[in-house]
């Protein structure tokens, strides 16, 4: 009896140790084997939108006709003259703005009554504090990942919020702490304000990527389980599209008004290898409610070439030239890319050295 109890206590030190291990063993296992668990939307957090989306509808309600994708003909209540529409960059980040020196750099010189500045930063990640025109930016924002309706509700949450600051932001361009300006700001104002772009109806069309012939549409249309998205979404309706737009006041608000697609996209996947709603919300439901409205084509460049992982190719201080720039420009419509993805932070000193004399100089 007294040997069997001599026994116990070394048998029992590597069955500790076992459980101790376990844990590790099990974040090791999850990390990197095991597919990413997918962030799901909360009752407040969707409550705190449709709170914010309801005081945006009936803000523009009041301040707009029906048409209220046009030139503002708000009037100062101190002169006569008609005040000049904005463009409204909306920043979504889950990290640092690597590049908010050379975004400083864009907007020098440029009056404050022609643009505005959002920042949507993830509050799960620390990011350092934002100096100069994005001090104060940053709106209240909620956690968002990779792949999941999370990113949706980042965008309307930015559109909203723009939408309510000021009546005068007719455009709205959202963009990545990876992206960059390809030309200065005034090329960019003339180009969105241009009146001959204006249609019968005097409205300015949205700049959002619209593709219905990608060889990967059924897997991510059946990425919730198969005929989910129907009676809201048929196949032959769903679309894909770069996540990064530029789209119209009329269409911001199509965007914070619709319910019903996204009561279906908000749904969480089961494939999550085939799950990007972020790149299908937008397009989908801009292409089923005004198609003709949309030029189909985004003014973001990004190079697909040799992705890895869902991810475009990443530019490194070694790529960066003038050729590459003016290279980044073209595209295969009448007009010119305005920005471009994605780059390395380390690629900030090569940019700034050339922001003048090549991304700046239009």
């Amino acid at each position: 009896m007294a040997a069997m109890f001599s026994s116990t206590p070394s048998a029992i030190v590597p069955i500790l140790a076992l459980l101790l291990f376990l844990p590790v063993l099990y974040f090791f296992v999850s990390s990197h084997f095991l597919p990413p668990h997918q962030i799901s939307i909360s009752d407040p957090d969707e409550l705190d939108d449709l709170s914010l989306f309801h005081k945006t509808i009936a803000m523009d309600a009041t301040n707009f006709s029906r048409h209220s994708n046009r030139l503002p003909s708000i009037r100062s209540h101190l002169s006569a003259a008609v005040r000049r529409p904005k463009i409204a960059f909306l920043f979504l980040t889950n990290s640092e703005l690597y590049f908010a020196p050379l975004w400083e750099r864009f907007f020098v010189n440029v009056t404050l009554k022609q643009y505005n500045i959002y920042v949507h930063a993830d509050p799960f990640v620390k990011i350092p504090p934002l100096e100069g025109v994005f001090r104060d930016k940053v709106i209240p924002s909620k956690r968002t990942q990779r792949s999941s309706p999370t990113l949706i509700s980042a965008a309307r949450r930015l559109l909203a919020t723009a939408m309510l600051d000021d009546p005068l932001n007719t455009y709205f361009a959202l963009i990545s702490q990876h992206c960059i300006p390809l030309h200065s700001f005034n090329y960019l104002y003339d180009f969105l304000f241009d009146m001959k772009k204006l249609s019968r109806d005097l409205d300015f069309r949205s700049y959002i990527e619209i593709l219905d012939d990608q060889p990967f549409l059924w897997d991510r249309y059946n990425a919730r389980g198969s005929d989910v998205m129907i009676p809201e979404v048929h196949f032959d309706e769903f679309r894909v599209g770069s996540q990064f737009f530029v789209l119209s006041r009329m269409h911001a608000s199509m965007v914070i008004k619709d319910r019903k697609l996204w009561r279906k996209f908000k749904l969480p996947c089961l494939n999550l290898n085939s799950c990007y709603p972020e790149e299908h919300y937008f397009p989908t439901m801009l292409s089923m409610q005004d198609p003709k409205g949309c030029t189909r084509f985004t003014l973001t460049r990004v190079n697909w070439t040799d992705s890895v992982d869902g991810h475009p190719h990443t530019y490194h201080p070694p790529e960066i030239s003038p050729g590459l720039i003016y290279d980044l420009r073209k595209s295969n419509s009448t007009y010119s890319y305005m920005f471009a993805r994605k780059f390395s932070p380390d690629c900030l000193n090569p940019l700034m050295e050339m922001a003048d004399s090549v991304l700046f100089k239009d």
